[in-house]
């Protein structure tokens, strides 16, 4: 899943509103953060193999120091830690932890049988909705959309930026989406990785936009 898991952080702003969209964005794709540069250290491994399912040619080796549940709970308590010793808002480091478990259900959902629930452990899950492109096109998309509602209705631009950032955002995470699910496969592990470590840009941006907009009073 990709802008699934954005679409999380956007719905999340309205349950934690002091919490900033960046740190949001952060939360959701943390486990995509922390993976390409465990690959780069040869701490975790995968292979491009087209037509492995319909939506994605990559096949997940092993990744179970980013992608395990174990893994993103513990990813997740750092982070909500973090965010509690600095910021010392208890309910919003809890949000911030349960983001980044969302990341595992919705991966379980979307991926083939091969997330772990643990470091070491064999077993393997995932529901296999990549396996139908309609399919994944149609549940991403309404989740997508029906939070992004969500986050228009809670918050307000307070000038050009906020408005003109969001849907620049908006539009720009709609075409890489459909770039990686109609594109060709990648040319090599290589780009697969380094493209990866562009979201830390998507995180840069919406700490940008939540400078410029602000939460609708109750």
């Amino acid at each position: 899943m990709f802008i699934g898991h954005f679409a999380v952080a956007f719905a999340a702003k309205r349950a934690v509103p002091d919490v900033s969209l960046g740190t949001l964005f952060l939360a959701a794709q943390l486990a995509d953060l922390i993976w390409p540069t465990l690959v780069l250290l040869g701490f975790e491994q995968f292979a491009i193999r087209p037509g492995i399912t319909a939506v994605t040619p990559l096949e997940f080796i092993r990744y179970p120091y980013s992608h395990s549940l174990l893994g993103m709970a513990a990813w997740g308590a750092l982070l909500g830690i973090v965010y509690l010793v600095v910021l010392r808002k208890a309910r919003a480091a809890l949000l911030v932890f349960l983001v980044v478990l969302s990341h595992w259900l919705l991966d379980f959902l979307t991926h083939r049988p091969d997330l772990p629930l643990v470091i070491a452990g064999a077993e393997r899950y995932g529901l296999g909705l990549w396996h139908s492109r309609i399919g994944t096109l149609l549940v991403e998309g309404l989740l997508f959309a029906v939070c992004i509602w969500i986050y228009a209705r809670a918050t307000v631009p307070l000038d050009r930026i906020g408005r003109w950032a969001l849907l620049a955002l908006i539009a720009v995470l709609v075409l890489i989406y459909l770039g990686n699910v109609f594109g060709p496969p990648p040319p090599s592990i290589g780009a697969v990785v380094w493209s990866a470590q562009a979201v830390w840009l998507l995180v840069a941006w919406a700490y940008w936009i939540d400078r410029h907009r602000t939460m609708i009073g109750p």
